[in-house]
């Protein structure tokens, strides 16, 4: 379940990001989980040799997600405009025409409809609030995970060249 109200105090706070280097291409995602009362936190990172940058963004926060082992009350923070909306307004109308949406008067599928039910489903172990930022604007998790995604993406593109070397 979602929050949309401020009056929302959270366990945990998730930040969140992805890369890609072309658009499909390597790609790298990564998140932070910050448990507030501890103050401790995870770390990970990862990438894919052929992905899109929405596949990534929704990636990190399925992982991230993926890391708690209990429900909780979850703040998602996030630069994806993509992964943010599709939680907040999209999934529900998705969910309601079968995972499709209007496309120029005809129904589509929704893409990257597999990556959105698990998330729908890891969504709903929680509560959750989303937070959008802005981008490379000098939010210190959300530019720390762009630099873990970004290394992330660039360790396929090295793995990738040396075994075309070989």
């Amino acid at each position: 379940m979602s929050k949309e109200t401020k009056d929302f105090t959270p366990d945990v706070i998730l930040f969140t990001d992805g890369a890609c280097s072309g658009n499909p291409g390597p790609g790298g995602w990564a998140f932070i989980l910050r448990h507030l009362r501890s103050g401790k936190e995870l770390i990970c990172n990862g990438g894919e040799a052929d992905t899109t940058n929405n596949r990534m963004e929704l990636t990190a926060v399925i992982v991230g997600l993926r890391a708690l082992k209990r429900p909780t009350a979850v703040e998602i923070v996030s630069d994806s405009a993509y992964v943010l909306n599709g939680l907040s307004t999209w999934m529900k109308s998705w969910k309601a025409n079968g995972w499709r949406r209007r496309e120029k008067g005809k129904w589509e599928d929704v893409k990257n409809v597999k990556l959105w039910q698990e998330l729908d489903l890891l969504v709903s172990r929680h509560e959750v609030y989303f937070t959008h930022v802005r981008g490379h604007a000098g939010h210190p998790e959300n530019e720390h995970c762009d630099r873990l995604a970004t290394e992330a993406c660039r360790a396929i593109q090295k793995k990738k060249r040396e075994q075309t070397s070989d």
